[in-house]
């Protein structure tokens, strides 16, 4: 039939806050103790042990929540979601279902957000991607699988879990790419979590559908579990999308079903069927009350950061870097610090962000360091770019200048004045190089005089040697021109 078809993608995310201890005990929140090191009454779900809900993980989420753009309710309250599995020992787990702590909300996917090779054919720039709800619950533990054994380590088991549920608005596996990557930046620029997949901070369970173009009801909805990186939800979506396409095209019916991603065979395998959804008899949990919101909104206000898009709107307008370059440094928390750090007060903030996007990246990723280990300090970058930008030094000898910085830690002026590089913008000794020059080359000043515009790159080249590259290149290349003009109209 070869029909084209729309595909349909919801995500649940699930985010481990940065708290100290776990969401109902004292228990602390680690990643890589050793196993069953972080353990309690509560967190192993022994008889009599009573939760305590962690205000701190109560408040990240109401930040989150403003963050977002959700609403957040005047009471929200925690649940029982009940199923038996290894690694929740109460058979139960605390979470919220009915009144969650925020509803609503939107993600907007930048152009950066999404992968390298998508930006130039983004089908819809500054797409919103609604929310449903945010939720609150505790994690459960980690089960490991040996050759012929099983583990359980319960150090995971408690520790407060975020869960953001979008609308079914994700069109694509790009899109998808940019939501995680775009709601891993806010979560970073507002502390509530570090988002480290690798870690299991942010997990992803993904739902997709398929459907004929033109047809208004959705496909059957297949979720793809666990997915622990960026780049591997995009890979099992673009699989999956091709998988459910070819089966209805060969006459097949899809079954609601849960599937697994195999990163390593680029696939997707079967894990369980679902006829209906599963009913866990959620009820509210008798031993924690419901929690009035207005005192964790009000806790937090203050504590909402300058989030991505905004601080990239406001480097374009207050610093006049372009679109891109302030969506690269916006996507960084501590690269748009050290920016902003450069850039106050800095003459020309454009070169500050040329020099810092190219220069400085290359060194760092050289050398195997990020922005926070870089050894230019950013008023030294900012002494440098003034120095090109004061003509005291060119272009080439700030490389020069840049490189020992980098090596060395000395400032950029002690490096010029120990080196010798100072560049010469004396314009009587600049005209005399270029009366030196014009005397040994009549040929190029013959050609130039001619019309050969390109003859000119020579004769300047020519005073940069005799200068041994110390002569300021405009000031040359204006010298040159005037006495040229001159020799040839008089």
């Amino acid at each position: 039939m070869n029909r084209k078809y729309n595909a349909t993608i919801g995500l649940e995310v699930h985010v481990q806050l940065k708290t100290a201890s776990k969401m109902f005990c004292g228990c602390k929140n680690e990643f890589g103790a050793p196993p069953n090191t972080h353990t309690c009454p509560v967190c192993l779900g022994l008889p009599g042990a009573l939760p305590v809900m962690n205000a701190e993980a109560l408040r990240l989420t109401a930040l989150t929540g403003l963050m977002l753009g959700c609403e957040i309710p005047e009471i929200c309250k925690f649940d029982r979601k009940n199923y038996f599995y290894a690694d929740m020992p109460k058979n139960y787990q605390i979470s919220q279902y009915d009144v969650p702590l925020c509803l609503g909300g939107a993600v907007v996917l930048h152009d950066l957000a999404y992968p390298k090779d998508a930006q130039k054919t983004i089908a819809t720039p500054d797409k919103r991607i609604g929310l449903v709800r945010i939720h609150l619950e505790e994690d459960v533990a980690k089960s490991f699988h040996f050759e012929n054994t099983s583990g359980i380590d319960f150090n995971r088991a408690g520790t407060p879990l975020m869960e953001i549920v979008t609308k079914p608005d994700i069109a694509s596996p790009e899109e998808a790419f940019a939501f995680l990557t775009a709601l891993k930046q806010i979560l970073i620029y507002g502390n509530v979590s570090d988002a480290d997949m690798e870690k299991g901070q942010l997990r992803c369970d993904c739902n997709v559908s398929v459907r004929p173009e033109g047809q208004r009801e959705f496909g059957t909805k297949i979720e793809i579990k666990n997915m622990n990186s960026i780049s591997g939800v995009r890979r099992a979506l673009a699989f999956e999308i091709q998988r459910q396409i070819a089966a209805l095209e060969a006459g097949a019916i899809l079954r609601q079903e849960t599937r697994r991603w195999d990163d390593v065979a680029g696939e997707t395998f079967l894990m369980r069927t679902k006829e209906d959804a599963h009913d866990y008899r959620y009820f509210p949990d008798p031993d924690l009350m419901p929690v009035q919101t207005a005192p964790l909104v009000e806790a937090v206000k203050s504590r909402r950061p300058e989030l991505p898009t905004e601080k990239r709107d406001r480097f374009v307008k207050e610093y006049g870097v372009t679109p891109y370059d302030a969506g690269v440094l916006g996507s960084d928390q501590a690269l748009s610090a050290y920016f902003e750090k450069a850039a106050t007060g800095a003459r020309k903030p454009k070169n500050i962000a040329n020099w810092i996007l190219n220069d400085l990246q290359n060194a760092l990723a050289a050398a195997s360091l990020d922005i926070s280990s870089c050894p230019v300090p950013p008023e030294r970058l900012d002494a440098l770019v003034n120095l090109v930008d004061d003509g005291r030094i060119n272009g080439a000898q700030a490389k020069t200048v840049f490189a020992e910085m980098f090596t060395s830690g000395k400032d950029p002026v002690t490096i010029v004045r120990e080196k010798g590089l100072e560049q010469v913008s004396d314009t009587s000794v600049i005209e005399a190089f270029a009366d030196e020059v014009i005397a040994a080359n009549p040929k190029p000043v013959a050609d130039f005089q001619s019309g050969n515009a390109a003859a000119l790159n020579f004769l300047k080249g020519q005073i940069m040697k005799l200068s041994k590259g110390k002569a300021n290149p405009a000031l040359a290349d204006k010298v040159l021109r005037e006495k040229l003009v001159t020799r040839r109209d008089g």
